[in-house]
């Protein structure tokens, strides 16, 4: 069975939503540049680690947090940045779980969407292993997670109405700006609208 996501797949999607297929593909394509999974079937992910040190904060774990970031400043900081290559998020992930496992997952953006694991229970998941385990099924279960968080971070309208700075703002941050997400996002719309 492929782990490819369908037309039919995200016309359902956005339809469920109330918004333009073509809106949907902008945000699929800008988020992961149009594939959910690596060549070797993981999910396609970034590790965070600023976000790393908060999760371990958040999860009662300070003075592994102290010890990360003594050892390991890569893996756990109070700075984001350091990423380094796609091809070895799964290391820097795994290397992390070796600290903590519950934080380590949380501080991850996940497949086609890029939802940070740490919003599992917001959007409506049983359990944190059971929205990773959806990561790795295939991309129409990661663009269920995007729709969850667009529906659950009131994001519907931004995207029904194009308003793709108020939809940036909302999916990525106040630092959307300075990757130009907003301008990528309406030349995608653009883009697959005219298809």
């Amino acid at each position: 069975m492929s782990k490819k996501l369908t037309d039919a797949q995200i016309g359902a999607q956005a339809k469920a939503l109330g918004v333009e297929a073509a809106a949907l593909k902008a945000v699929h394509e800008v988020e992961c540049r149009g594939s959910g999974f690596n060549s070797d079937d993981t999910p396609v992910i970034l590790f965070e680690r600023h976000v790393m040190r908060q999760r371990l904060i958040a999860n009662g774990q300070s003075k592994t947090a102290d010890v990360m970031m003594a050892k390991c400043p890569d893996l756990c900081s109070t700075s984001a940045g350091g990423y380094g290559l796609y091809s070895v998020q799964h290391g820097r992930l795994a290397a992390a779980t070796e600290y903590h496992r519950e934080s380590a997952l949380e501080s991850v953006s996940w497949g086609l969407g890029q939802v940070m694991g740490y919003h599992w229970k917001s959007l409506g998941y049983k359990s944190l292993q059971a929205f990773v385990n959806a990561m790795y099924q295939n991309e129409a279960s990661q663009l269920d997670a995007m729709c969850r968080y667009i529906k659950v971070n009131g994001l519907i309208n931004a995207l029904k109405n194009k308003d793709w700075k108020a939809f940036a703002l909302g999916y990525n941050g106040k630092g959307y700006a300075k990757n130009s997400y907003d301008i990528k996002l309406a030349n995608a719309y653009k883009k697959w609208a005219a298809k």
